[in-house]
């Protein structure tokens, strides 16, 4: 093999690339790969990552997926001293409503025939033996889902939250790692192992006796071959698929993102990961919404708006920032490099939070000023599962349509498609990822459907 010879060249060096790159080497001992980014590792959509984790989804095959990806998770810390910084408070689910029958359908889809072993309900006078999030230690939570509909349980355990919640869903296999350590410490387990990394454009791959890659950087161009690839590119899974003559059933959308110093103190720092899952109209004044109302290009924001808002603590216990997302983007773009980022979403995400967390007011026009505004490409398929598996050519893979929950996926989904690249067998709900599901037009029509209620 010469030097500009590869055994596997994996485009994209986001989490998702640097995972693949991880378990080719760990699972099945392959040395030679070449992981192609024009910038620095995890340096672009990875770097936006809301770093959160979760195994609730509405189809049993993601659950298990999520359920591996987070074994894998826990096997990284407890290996690193939990150098990922591994919580789990869960993520809370939260509405207005008490008819929640189509979200119980969804966890009982999920989770299959554990389901009724896993989800317990605590009602008002009834009693609970319901055990708050106090504790972030990822080894001592508990399991399955806890659906709260005694609000004087819910006053107590969640304080922050708005009076008139009359739900909380609690999943509790869920919380946040660093998506950056966790990343270092793959790169730092490839140190030795033949990796190289190369940091240019990928311009025209050729298809030939393997595969020869146009590569355009700092040093000019050049050009690589490789036995195999790994289309890893995130929001440029697309272009790289065409350039050998594959469409790929993807579209980008632009969500954004704040992150601030609660100075204010208005969200304990133990409050889980929390979706408000009601639709609202922000909390404008009713001057600002008349004025918005008559301008055509804000009109939008003084009417219905939907649901979804993130928040939670970030840092840590010991820390003192919030993050805010807040996902009602659906508009298909050709994705970029520069960050379109909205003046405007700060504030709306903030008022739009505030319904739930009402101490965020405190906020309202005054956010301070070393907040962060940030934002990356979801990627996606329309039934928002990922693409991993065979992709045209013999011999060339993709790993990619991860949308909003990547770093939670990258662990099963880079051992996933190191399975597919090795010729070892895949794990059962492999070929469900792969693009032989769309011949499935029974699984499809289930996925289309599940798919409008995933968050």
């Amino acid at each position: 093999m010469t030097e500009n010879s590869y055994e596997v060249a994996i485009i994209g060096a986001g989490i998702i690339g640097i995972a693949t790159a991880f378990y080719l080497h760990r699972n099945h001992g392959m040395r030679r790969i070449a992981l192609i980014d024009r910038g620095a590792p995890m340096g672009f959509t990875s770097a936006q990552s809301g770093e959160n984790y979760r195994n609730w989804w509405p189809h049993p095959a993601m659950v298990a997926f999520t359920n591996r990806s987070i074994d894998l998770l826990e096997g990284i810390a407890r290996e690193s001293g939990n150098r990922i910084n591994m919580t789990r408070r869960g993520y809370a689910l939260v509405t207005r409503e008490t008819e929640i029958d189509a979200l119980v359908q969804q966890l009982h889809d999920g989770l299959g025939e554990t389901a009724g072993n896993l989800i317990r309900y605590h009602e008002a006078g009834q009693g609970s033996g319901y055990q708050p999030p106090v504790d972030p230690d990822w080894e001592t939570a508990p399991v399955g889902v806890d659906i709260l509909r005694d609000v004087s349980l819910i006053r107590e355990a969640f304080p922050s939250y708005a009076t008139d919640v009359r739900t909380v869903i609690h999943i509790r296999r869920g919380g946040d790692i660093s998506g950056q350590q966790l990343g270092m410490h793959m790169l730092e387990a490839l140190k030795g192992t033949g990796l190289e990394r190369i940091e240019a454009s990928v311009e025209g791959i050729l298809g030939r006796d393997g595969f020869a890659l146009e590569l355009s950087g700092a040093d000019g161009a050049r050009q690589i071959r490789a036995e195999r690839i790994v289309n890893a590119a995130g929001p440029f899974a697309g272009r790289i698929a065409a350039m050998l003559g594959v469409e790929l059933p993807l579209r980008n959308t632009f969500q954004q993102k704040i992150a601030f110093e609660d100075r204010e103190g208005a969200i304990p720092r133990a409050m889980p990961f929390t979706i408000d899952l009601d639709g609202q109209r922000i909390d404008w004044s009713a001057e600002e919404r008349e004025m918005l109302a008559e301008d055509p290009d804000f009109r939008w924001l003084a009417g219905d708006m939907p649901g979804a808002i993130h928040c939670r603590p970030d840092g840590g216990d010991r820390g003192s920032w919030v993050k805010l997302g807040w996902a009602y983007n659906d508009s298909p773009a050709e994705a970029g490099w520069e960050a379109a980022l909205d003046d405007n979403f700060p504030e709306i995400v903030l008022r739009g939070a505030a319904r739930l967390n009402p101490s965020l007011k405190a906020y309202y026009g005054q956010l301070p000023r070393n907040m962060h505004h940030y934002g990356g490409w979801y990627t996606m398929t329309g039934e928002n599962w990922p693409l991993i598996g065979p992709m045209g050519p013999e011999g060339a893979f993709m790993n990619c349509a991860y949308s909003g929950f990547g770093t939670m996926a990258a662990c099963a989904g880079g051992e996933l498609a190191a399975a597919w690249v090795a010729g070892a067998q895949v794990a059962p709900y492999g070929a469900g990822f792969s693009l032989a599901r769309y011949e499935d037009e029974a699984l499809m029509q289930v996925l289309r459907e599940s798919a409008k209620g995933v968050l």
